[in-house]
Formats: structure tokens, C-alpha cells, sequence
């Protein structure tokens, strides 16, 4: 199982280094090729994401008195993620030269206030969109918390269910020895009287 866990890593080792070179050369760019480096970098954070869940599921099957060490390094992991994608976010708003020089001109000295306005706006847009996540995290963990509820009452409602079988198989047992008990008696009381008869004849 561990070996499954191992293989994750190096997947995750070398898609990770991957994205940063590129999130690296985001900025740079501009366009048509800077749109498609985007798009490819956004697809690769994906499969990381799908990597630490398959990882999370691995760990899920290894033995509880082993599953410390390897919940430690998938919180690093996840860690390392979550920087990545801030950097991700960062790179795809980040202004290239191309773009400074328009807003500052050529001796850039009728724009500097223009610049520092973009770029408060830019801080303000990151700070939005973490608090979108940290809601989007929240309620996947709520959903998540909903998930395992509703297992757990359908196992209590199937428990349950079984528990009345049973009661009512008991029930039906009690009826079918009341129902002997009256035949037995009726018996016995019917082979008295014919004892008491008998006796009346001698």
C-alpha cells in the first residue's frame, strides 16, 4: 500500500516542479501563448489535486498506528499546493513591461498613479478571491460532514430495521408457543376430565 502512496509522490514531485517553471514564465508572456500557458498550467493543477485525493484515499487504507507519518506529508503537501495556486493566481495578473510602459508612457511620469491604483485593485482582487476559497473550503467541508451524517444514519436506520425484524420473528414465536400452551392445555384439561369421568364409573 505504501509503494501506492511512494508513486503518488513522485508524480506529485515532478508535476509540481513542472507547474512552477511555468507559473515562473506566466508573466513574461502576453496573448495568445500566455492564454495557452494558463490553460495548461490550471489542467496540471488539477491533476495534482486529483494526486493528493488518491493520496488522501491510500492513507485511508493503511494500518492506524502507520498513518501518522504519511497524514504529516500529505499536509506538506497540500501545503505546497495551496502556494502554488497563489502563485498561479499572482502570475495571471502580474503586469509584464509591455503593459507598464503603456500605462506609464514613455517617461512613465504621467501614470506612476494610474500603476499604484492597478496594482492596490490587484490586491484587493487576491484578497477576494481567498476569501472565495476559504467559503468554497468551507463548504466542501460541510458537505463533506453532511456526506458522513447521512452514512451514518442509514446505518443506524438499517440497524434499526434489522433490530424490528428480529423483534418481530420474536413476536411471532411468543404467538406460536401461546397458541401451543392453549392447544396443551386444552389437551390436558379435556384427559382430566375423562380421568375424573372414569373414576365416577368405579
Amino acid at each position: 500500500m505504501s509503494s501506492d502512496f511512494e508513486a503518488y509522490e513522485q508524480d506529485f514531485g515532478t508535476l509540481t516542479a513542472e507547474i512552477t517553471n511555468k507559473i515562473g514564465r506566466i508573466p513574461k508572456l502576453a496573448g495568445e501563448e500566455k492564454t495557452q500557458l494558463v490553460l495548461n498550467v490550471d489542467k496540471q493543477l488539477e491533476e495534482v489535486r486529483e494526486l493528493l485525493e488518491q493520496m488522501d484515499l491510500e492513507i485511508r487504507e493503511i494500518p492506524i498506528q502507520s498513518r501518522g507519518m504519511y497524514n504529516s506529508r500529505l499536509k506538506s503537501y497540500k501545503q505546497e499546493m495551496e502556494k502554488l495556486e497563489k502563485d498561479f493566481k499572482r502570475s495571471r495578473i502580474a503586469y509584464s513591461d509591455e503593459v507598464r510602459n503603456e500605462l506609464l508612457g514613455d517617461d512613465g511620469s504621467s501614470s506612476e498613479s494610474q500603476l499604484i491604483k492597478l496594482r492596490e485593485e490587484r490586491a484587493h482582487l487576491l484578497d477576494n478571491t481567498e476569501r472565495l476559497e476559504r467559503s468554497s473550503r468551507r463548504l466542501e467541508a460541510g458537505y463533506q460532514i453532511a456526506v458522513e451524517t447521512e452514512q451514518v444514519g442509514q446505518e443506524i436506520l438499517s440497524n434499526l430495521h434489522s433490530d424490528r425484524e428480529k423483534i418481530q420473528r420474536s413476536r411471532d414465536r411468543l404467538r406460536e408457543t401461546d397458541a401451543n400452551l392453549g392447544k396443551s392445555s386444552r389437551i390436558l384439561t379435556g384427559m382430566l376430565r375423562r380421568c375424573a369421568l372414569s373414576l365416577k364409573s368405579i
